[in-house]
Protein backbone atom coordinates (compact mmCIF):
# COMPACT_ATOMS: atom_id res chain seq x y z
CA UNK A 1 0.00 0.00 0.00
CA UNK A 2 1.39 2.99 -0.74
CA UNK A 3 1.41 6.43 1.50
CA UNK A 4 -1.40 8.88 1.25
CA UNK A 5 0.27 12.76 0.81
CA UNK A 6 -0.90 16.37 -0.13
CA UNK A 7 -0.75 17.81 -3.76
CA UNK A 8 -3.31 16.19 -5.51
CA UNK A 9 -2.85 16.11 -9.03
CA UNK A 10 0.14 18.09 -8.10
CA UNK A 11 2.21 15.89 -6.48
CA UNK A 12 3.70 14.07 -8.54
CA UNK A 13 7.18 15.58 -10.20
CA UNK A 14 6.98 18.48 -12.89
CA UNK A 15 3.10 18.72 -12.57
CA UNK A 16 1.55 21.74 -12.23
CA UNK A 17 -2.37 23.11 -12.35
CA UNK A 18 -4.69 25.87 -12.08
CA UNK A 19 -8.25 26.72 -12.27
CA UNK A 20 -10.20 30.02 -12.49
CA UNK A 21 -13.72 31.37 -13.76
CA UNK A 22 -13.78 32.58 -17.33
CA UNK A 23 -17.08 33.07 -18.07
CA UNK A 24 -18.74 29.26 -18.90
CA UNK A 25 -20.76 29.33 -15.97
CA UNK A 26 -22.65 32.84 -16.28
CA UNK A 27 -24.69 32.00 -12.69
CA UNK A 28 -22.18 32.34 -10.23
CA UNK A 29 -18.85 34.16 -11.40
CA UNK A 30 -17.20 32.64 -7.98
CA UNK A 31 -16.72 29.23 -9.46
CA UNK A 32 -14.36 27.96 -11.22
CA UNK A 33 -15.32 26.79 -14.77
CA UNK A 34 -11.44 25.71 -16.70
CA UNK A 35 -8.55 23.89 -15.55
CA UNK A 36 -5.16 23.44 -16.94
CA UNK A 37 -2.89 20.52 -16.03
CA UNK A 38 0.71 21.00 -17.64
CA UNK A 39 3.25 18.92 -16.92
CA UNK A 40 7.37 20.19 -17.49
CA UNK A 41 7.85 17.59 -19.77
CA UNK A 42 6.49 15.52 -22.71
CA UNK A 43 4.56 12.42 -20.88
CA UNK A 44 3.35 9.14 -22.09
CA UNK A 45 -0.45 9.23 -21.90
CA UNK A 46 -3.06 7.17 -21.98
CA UNK A 47 -7.11 7.11 -21.47
CA UNK A 48 -10.53 5.43 -21.36
CA UNK A 49 -13.83 7.06 -22.51
CA UNK A 50 -17.32 6.20 -22.30
CA UNK A 51 -18.91 3.78 -24.71
CA UNK A 52 -22.16 5.76 -25.20
CA UNK A 53 -22.63 5.60 -29.05
CA UNK A 54 -23.46 9.65 -28.48
CA UNK A 55 -19.86 11.14 -27.99
CA UNK A 56 -19.03 14.49 -26.96
CA UNK A 57 -16.88 16.38 -29.61
CA UNK A 58 -13.53 16.39 -26.68
CA UNK A 59 -13.86 13.11 -26.49
CA UNK A 60 -13.81 12.15 -30.16
CA UNK A 61 -10.63 14.90 -29.98
CA UNK A 62 -8.64 13.23 -27.08
CA UNK A 63 -9.03 9.85 -27.87
CA UNK A 64 -7.12 11.24 -31.51
CA UNK A 65 -4.76 13.21 -30.11
CA UNK A 66 -4.05 10.07 -27.96
CA UNK A 67 -3.09 7.39 -30.75
CA UNK A 68 0.56 8.11 -30.37
CA UNK A 69 0.40 7.19 -26.27
CA UNK A 70 2.05 10.78 -25.94
CA UNK A 71 0.76 14.19 -24.36
CA UNK A 72 1.82 17.39 -22.53
CA UNK A 73 -1.19 18.86 -20.86
CA UNK A 74 -5.16 18.66 -19.86
CA UNK A 75 -7.66 21.60 -20.41
CA UNK A 76 -11.03 21.21 -18.91
CA UNK A 77 -14.49 22.89 -18.90
CA UNK A 78 -17.20 22.49 -16.53
CA UNK A 79 -20.52 24.17 -17.28
CA UNK A 80 -21.22 22.79 -20.91
CA UNK A 81 -20.45 19.59 -22.49
CA UNK A 82 -19.74 20.35 -25.95
CA UNK A 83 -21.57 17.38 -26.48
CA UNK A 84 -24.47 17.21 -29.29
CA UNK A 85 -23.55 20.85 -29.96
CA UNK A 86 -22.90 22.75 -33.10
CA UNK A 87 -19.18 23.54 -34.23
CA UNK A 88 -18.48 20.76 -31.37
CA UNK A 89 -15.40 19.49 -32.64
CA UNK A 90 -14.19 22.67 -33.73
CA UNK A 91 -14.47 24.34 -30.31
CA UNK A 92 -12.87 21.29 -28.76
CA UNK A 93 -9.76 21.87 -30.92
CA UNK A 94 -9.45 25.53 -30.03
CA UNK A 95 -9.61 24.78 -26.76
CA UNK A 96 -6.35 22.58 -27.66
CA UNK A 97 -4.81 25.37 -29.47
CA UNK A 98 -5.47 28.06 -26.86
CA UNK A 99 -3.52 26.02 -24.18
CA UNK A 100 -0.33 24.59 -26.36
CA UNK A 101 -0.30 28.35 -27.56
CA UNK A 102 0.00 28.94 -24.24
CA UNK A 103 2.23 26.63 -22.93
CA UNK A 104 4.31 26.05 -26.01
CA UNK A 105 3.79 22.66 -27.29
CA UNK A 106 1.89 21.22 -29.88
CA UNK A 107 -2.32 20.97 -29.92
CA UNK A 108 -1.82 17.13 -30.42
CA UNK A 109 0.13 17.05 -27.48
CA UNK A 110 -3.19 18.79 -25.38
CA UNK A 111 -6.17 16.29 -24.02
CA UNK A 112 -9.66 18.37 -24.36
CA UNK A 113 -12.70 17.55 -21.54
CA UNK A 114 -16.10 18.67 -21.19
CA UNK A 115 -18.87 18.68 -18.96
CA UNK A 116 -22.11 20.43 -18.01
CA UNK A 117 -25.32 20.86 -20.08
CA UNK A 118 -25.55 18.97 -23.40
CA UNK A 119 -26.48 20.65 -26.47
CA UNK A 120 -26.15 24.16 -26.22
CA UNK A 121 -22.90 26.01 -28.21
CA UNK A 122 -19.42 26.09 -25.95
CA UNK A 123 -18.68 30.07 -25.38
CA UNK A 124 -14.90 29.08 -26.33
CA UNK A 125 -14.11 32.62 -27.12
CA UNK A 126 -13.83 32.79 -22.84
CA UNK A 127 -12.30 30.21 -22.58
CA UNK A 128 -9.49 31.35 -25.34
CA UNK A 129 -9.66 34.72 -23.67
CA UNK A 130 -8.77 33.14 -20.36
CA UNK A 131 -6.00 30.71 -21.15
CA UNK A 132 -3.28 33.92 -20.72
CA UNK A 133 -4.61 34.26 -17.13
CA UNK A 134 -4.57 30.55 -16.49
CA UNK A 135 -0.80 29.49 -17.60
CA UNK A 136 -0.34 32.40 -15.03
CA UNK A 137 -1.87 30.85 -12.44
CA UNK A 138 -0.17 27.37 -12.91
CA UNK A 139 2.06 26.22 -10.06
CA UNK A 140 2.84 23.18 -7.94
CA UNK A 141 1.12 23.56 -5.29
CA UNK A 142 -2.13 22.33 -3.07
CA UNK A 143 -3.85 25.02 -4.02
CA UNK A 144 -3.69 25.04 -7.36
CA UNK A 145 -4.76 21.33 -7.22
CA UNK A 146 -7.49 22.49 -5.52
CA UNK A 147 -8.52 25.39 -8.16
CA UNK A 148 -8.01 22.08 -11.03
CA UNK A 149 -10.54 20.23 -8.76
CA UNK A 150 -13.14 22.68 -8.09
CA UNK A 151 -13.15 24.03 -11.65
CA UNK A 152 -14.35 20.59 -13.32
CA UNK A 153 -16.84 20.39 -10.70
CA UNK A 154 -20.84 20.66 -12.01
CA UNK A 155 -23.73 19.15 -9.43
CA UNK A 156 -20.53 17.61 -7.32
CA UNK A 157 -20.97 19.07 -3.28
CA UNK A 158 -17.76 18.50 -2.83
CA UNK A 159 -14.18 17.87 -4.58
CA UNK A 160 -12.95 14.67 -5.35
CA UNK A 161 -8.75 14.83 -5.08
CA UNK A 162 -5.88 12.17 -3.58
CA UNK A 163 -2.50 11.67 -3.78
CA UNK A 164 -0.30 8.23 -3.09
CA UNK A 165 3.52 7.80 -2.67
CA UNK A 166 5.17 4.50 -3.10
CA UNK A 167 8.33 3.04 -4.12
CA UNK A 168 9.04 1.65 -7.54
CA UNK A 169 12.23 0.54 -9.08
CA UNK A 170 14.23 1.98 -5.37
CA UNK A 171 12.69 5.29 -6.69
CA UNK A 172 10.05 7.27 -4.69
CA UNK A 173 7.16 7.40 -7.07
CA UNK A 174 4.10 10.01 -6.88
CA UNK A 175 0.42 9.59 -8.63
CA UNK A 176 -2.09 11.56 -7.74
CA UNK A 177 -5.73 12.48 -9.00
CA UNK A 178 -8.52 14.65 -9.50
CA UNK A 179 -11.94 13.36 -10.77
CA UNK A 180 -16.08 15.09 -10.78
CA UNK A 181 -18.56 13.00 -10.39
CA UNK A 182 -22.08 13.24 -8.81
CA UNK A 183 -25.03 12.10 -11.43
CA UNK A 184 -25.38 10.43 -14.71
CA UNK A 185 -22.55 7.81 -13.74
CA UNK A 186 -23.26 4.20 -14.19
CA UNK A 187 -20.14 1.21 -14.67
CA UNK A 188 -19.80 1.59 -18.38
CA UNK A 189 -16.52 3.70 -18.49
CA UNK A 190 -16.18 6.29 -17.35
CA UNK A 191 -18.93 7.64 -15.66
CA UNK A 192 -17.14 10.57 -14.68
CA UNK A 193 -13.86 12.96 -15.75
CA UNK A 194 -10.55 11.50 -13.88
CA UNK A 195 -7.42 13.16 -14.58
CA UNK A 196 -4.17 11.44 -12.83
CA UNK A 197 -0.98 12.13 -13.49
CA UNK A 198 2.37 10.69 -12.14
CA UNK A 199 6.06 10.79 -11.98
CA UNK A 200 6.65 7.33 -12.42
CA UNK A 201 8.77 6.37 -15.60
CA UNK A 202 6.54 3.88 -17.82
CA UNK A 203 5.96 2.97 -21.48
CA UNK A 204 2.96 4.46 -22.90
CA UNK A 205 1.90 0.56 -23.81
CA UNK A 206 1.98 -0.46 -20.44
CA UNK A 207 0.57 2.48 -18.57
CA UNK A 208 -2.52 2.17 -20.88
CA UNK A 209 -2.59 -1.48 -20.02
CA UNK A 210 -2.76 -0.34 -16.27
CA UNK A 211 -5.27 2.25 -16.62
CA UNK A 212 -7.43 -0.74 -18.07
CA UNK A 213 -6.90 -2.84 -15.30
CA UNK A 214 -7.41 -0.30 -13.02
CA UNK A 215 -10.75 1.39 -13.95
CA UNK A 216 -12.38 -2.36 -14.19
CA UNK A 217 -12.34 -2.37 -10.69
CA UNK A 218 -13.00 1.21 -10.12
CA UNK A 219 -14.64 3.36 -11.89
CA UNK A 220 -16.54 0.66 -13.93
CA UNK A 221 -17.85 -0.48 -10.59
CA UNK A 222 -19.74 2.54 -9.03
CA UNK A 223 -23.29 3.40 -10.21
CA UNK A 224 -25.43 6.80 -8.98
CA UNK A 225 -28.03 6.70 -11.21
CA UNK A 226 -28.16 4.25 -14.16
CA UNK A 227 -27.20 7.07 -16.70
CA UNK A 228 -23.64 6.72 -18.79
CA UNK A 229 -22.83 10.55 -19.91
CA UNK A 230 -21.61 11.28 -23.48
CA UNK A 231 -18.29 12.64 -21.88
CA UNK A 232 -16.76 10.00 -20.04
CA UNK A 233 -13.09 10.73 -19.82
CA UNK A 234 -10.23 9.19 -17.64
CA UNK A 235 -6.58 10.14 -18.18
CA UNK A 236 -3.32 9.26 -16.97
CA UNK A 237 0.03 11.55 -17.81
CA UNK A 238 3.70 9.78 -16.44
CA UNK A 239 6.32 11.87 -17.13
CA UNK A 240 9.33 9.84 -15.75
CA UNK A 241 10.57 12.46 -13.56
CA UNK A 242 10.66 9.74 -10.58
CA UNK A 243 13.83 8.42 -12.23
CA UNK A 244 13.14 4.72 -12.01
CA UNK A 245 13.95 2.02 -14.93
CA UNK A 246 11.13 2.54 -17.19
CA UNK A 247 8.39 0.01 -16.91
CA UNK A 248 8.52 -1.93 -20.53
CA UNK A 249 6.93 -5.11 -19.34
CA UNK A 250 4.69 -7.04 -17.00
CA UNK A 251 6.64 -7.59 -13.47
CA UNK A 252 7.44 -6.42 -10.11
CA UNK A 253 7.59 -3.11 -10.75
CA UNK A 254 4.71 -2.51 -13.44
CA UNK A 255 2.37 -4.60 -10.25
CA UNK A 256 3.73 -2.09 -7.30
CA UNK A 257 2.49 0.88 -10.18
CA UNK A 258 -0.60 -1.19 -10.76
CA UNK A 259 -1.41 -0.83 -6.79
CA UNK A 260 -0.48 2.45 -6.35
CA UNK A 261 -2.85 3.74 -9.27
CA UNK A 262 -5.82 1.15 -8.19
CA UNK A 263 -5.70 2.55 -4.62
CA UNK A 264 -5.54 6.01 -6.25
CA UNK A 265 -9.01 5.29 -8.51
CA UNK A 266 -10.92 3.00 -5.46
CA UNK A 267 -10.52 6.47 -3.28
CA UNK A 268 -12.00 8.52 -6.64
CA UNK A 269 -14.47 6.21 -7.43
CA UNK A 270 -15.71 5.64 -3.72
CA UNK A 271 -16.18 9.33 -3.35
CA UNK A 272 -18.11 9.85 -6.53
CA UNK A 273 -20.48 6.96 -4.93
CA UNK A 274 -21.11 9.16 -1.94
CA UNK A 275 -21.82 12.37 -3.67
CA UNK A 276 -24.31 11.21 -6.12
CA UNK A 277 -26.69 13.42 -6.67
CA UNK A 278 -28.99 14.28 -3.72
CA UNK A 279 -27.40 10.97 -1.70
CA UNK A 280 -27.31 10.70 2.46
CA UNK A 281 -25.59 7.20 1.93
CA UNK A 282 -22.31 5.53 0.89
CA UNK A 283 -23.88 1.96 -0.19
CA UNK A 284 -21.00 -0.61 -0.16
CA UNK A 285 -21.84 -4.05 -2.36
CA UNK A 286 -19.65 -6.90 -1.46
CA UNK A 287 -20.73 -9.89 -2.77
CA UNK A 288 -18.17 -13.06 -1.85
CA UNK A 289 -18.56 -17.12 -2.11
CA UNK A 290 -19.37 -16.51 -5.81
CA UNK A 291 -18.44 -19.09 -8.79
CA UNK A 292 -16.07 -16.54 -9.98
CA UNK A 293 -15.10 -12.82 -9.78
CA UNK A 294 -17.05 -12.25 -12.65
CA UNK A 295 -20.75 -13.42 -11.62
CA UNK A 296 -19.89 -11.82 -8.29
CA UNK A 297 -19.52 -8.32 -10.23
CA UNK A 298 -22.53 -8.67 -12.22
CA UNK A 299 -24.03 -9.64 -9.10
CA UNK A 300 -23.17 -6.61 -7.31
CA UNK A 301 -23.70 -4.03 -9.63
CA UNK A 302 -27.11 -5.23 -9.99
CA UNK A 303 -27.84 -4.70 -6.23
CA UNK A 304 -25.76 -0.89 -6.34
CA UNK A 305 -28.13 -0.14 -9.33
CA UNK A 306 -31.33 -1.48 -7.69
CA UNK A 307 -34.08 2.04 -7.58
CA UNK A 308 -35.51 -0.37 -5.10
CA UNK A 309 -32.61 -1.31 -3.20
CA UNK A 310 -31.22 2.16 -2.94
CA UNK A 311 -35.10 3.76 -1.67
CA UNK A 312 -34.82 1.48 0.86
CA UNK A 313 -31.44 2.56 2.15
CA UNK A 314 -32.60 6.12 1.76
CA UNK A 315 -35.46 5.08 4.28
CA UNK A 316 -33.24 3.21 6.81
CA UNK A 317 -35.23 0.02 5.73
CA UNK A 318 -34.11 -3.40 6.27
CA UNK A 319 -35.85 -4.61 3.41
CA UNK A 320 -33.62 -7.33 1.82
CA UNK A 321 -35.65 -9.15 -0.14
CA UNK A 322 -35.03 -6.27 -2.84
CA UNK A 323 -31.00 -7.16 -2.45
CA UNK A 324 -32.51 -10.75 -3.54
CA UNK A 325 -35.10 -9.79 -5.62
CA UNK A 326 -31.92 -7.55 -7.81
CA UNK A 327 -29.24 -11.01 -7.52
CA UNK A 328 -32.04 -12.95 -9.23
CA UNK A 329 -32.52 -10.10 -12.32
CA UNK A 330 -29.05 -9.43 -12.67
CA UNK A 331 -28.55 -12.55 -15.22
CA UNK A 332 -26.49 -14.99 -13.32
CA UNK A 333 -27.58 -18.32 -12.19
CA UNK A 334 -27.60 -19.02 -8.60
CA UNK A 335 -28.85 -21.08 -6.28
CA UNK A 336 -30.93 -18.53 -4.01
CA UNK A 337 -31.48 -21.10 -1.01
CA UNK A 338 -27.69 -20.38 -0.24
CA UNK A 339 -27.40 -16.76 -0.31
CA UNK A 340 -26.79 -15.12 3.41
CA UNK A 341 -27.21 -11.39 3.42
CA UNK A 342 -26.00 -8.83 6.20
CA UNK A 343 -26.18 -5.21 6.53
CA UNK A 344 -22.93 -3.61 8.08
CA UNK A 345 -22.21 0.10 9.35
CA UNK A 346 -19.99 1.81 12.08
CA UNK A 347 -22.98 1.29 14.25
CA UNK A 348 -22.84 -2.83 13.91
CA UNK A 349 -23.31 -6.18 11.67
CA UNK A 350 -26.94 -7.77 11.25
CA UNK A 351 -27.95 -10.65 9.41
CA UNK A 352 -31.11 -10.59 7.48
CA UNK A 353 -31.21 -13.43 5.14
CA UNK A 354 -29.67 -17.06 5.82
CA UNK A 355 -30.05 -19.67 3.15
CA UNK A 356 -32.26 -17.44 1.13
CA UNK A 357 -34.91 -17.14 4.31
CA UNK A 358 -35.83 -14.27 6.22
CA UNK A 359 -34.41 -13.60 9.99
CA UNK A 360 -36.52 -12.68 12.98
CA UNK A 361 -34.07 -9.88 13.35
CA UNK A 362 -33.98 -6.96 15.55
CA UNK A 363 -35.43 -4.29 13.58
CA UNK A 364 -34.25 -1.74 16.26
CA UNK A 365 -30.89 -2.70 15.93
CA UNK A 366 -31.34 -2.35 11.80
CA UNK A 367 -32.63 1.06 12.18
CA UNK A 368 -29.45 1.92 13.52
CA UNK A 369 -27.25 0.73 11.31
CA UNK A 370 -29.00 2.05 8.29
CA UNK A 371 -28.95 5.34 9.82
CA UNK A 372 -24.79 6.04 9.31
CA UNK A 373 -23.90 7.67 6.18
CA UNK A 374 -22.21 4.63 5.05
CA UNK A 375 -23.79 1.24 4.51
CA UNK A 376 -22.03 -2.22 3.36
CA UNK A 377 -24.57 -4.90 2.10
CA UNK A 378 -22.64 -8.25 2.75
CA UNK A 379 -23.93 -10.83 0.07
CA UNK A 380 -22.46 -14.53 0.61
CA UNK A 381 -23.65 -17.00 -1.70
CA UNK A 382 -21.93 -20.17 -0.86
CA UNK A 383 -21.05 -21.40 -4.17
CA UNK A 384 -17.04 -20.72 -4.40
CA UNK A 385 -14.43 -18.35 -4.01
CA UNK A 386 -15.10 -15.40 -6.11
CA UNK A 387 -15.72 -12.16 -4.93
CA UNK A 388 -16.15 -8.53 -6.20
CA UNK A 389 -17.28 -4.93 -4.23
CA UNK A 390 -19.23 -2.45 -5.70
CA UNK A 391 -20.47 1.40 -5.13
CA UNK A 392 -23.31 3.01 -4.68
CA UNK A 393 -25.76 5.59 -3.12
CA UNK A 394 -28.62 5.86 -1.99
CA UNK A 395 -31.90 7.80 -3.94
CA UNK A 396 -33.61 11.17 -2.74
CA UNK A 397 -36.16 12.96 -2.97
CA UNK A 398 -33.53 15.71 -3.93
CA UNK A 399 -31.98 13.80 -6.73
CA UNK A 400 -35.66 14.95 -8.64
CA UNK A 401 -35.02 18.60 -7.53
CA UNK A 402 -31.65 18.68 -8.79
CA UNK A 403 -31.97 16.75 -12.30
CA UNK A 404 -36.05 17.54 -12.80
CA UNK A 405 -34.57 21.50 -13.72
CA UNK A 406 -30.85 20.87 -14.79
CA UNK A 407 -30.52 22.71 -17.86
CA UNK A 408 -33.23 25.48 -17.36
Amino acid sequence: MGTMIAGGICAAQGFRAAGLHVGVKTHNVNKKDVALIVSDVPCAAAGMFTKNVVKAAPVRVTMEHLADGRARAVIANSGNANACAPRGEENARRMCAAAAKAIGCGPEEVLVASTGVIGQTLKVDVIEAGVPELDGLLARSDEASDGAAHAIMTTDTVKKEVAVRTEIGGKAVSIGGIAKGSGMIHPNMGTMLCFLTTDCAISPEMLRAALHEVVRVSFNRISVDGDTSTNDTCCVLANGLAGNKEITGKGEDYAAFVQALEEICILLARKMAKDGEGAKHLITCAVSGARDEAQAETISKSVISSTLTKAAIFGCDANWGRVLCAMGYSGEQFDPEQVDVRFASTAGTILVCEKGRGLDFDEALAKKILTEDEIAIEIAMGEGDGSCTCWGCDITYDYIKINGDYRT
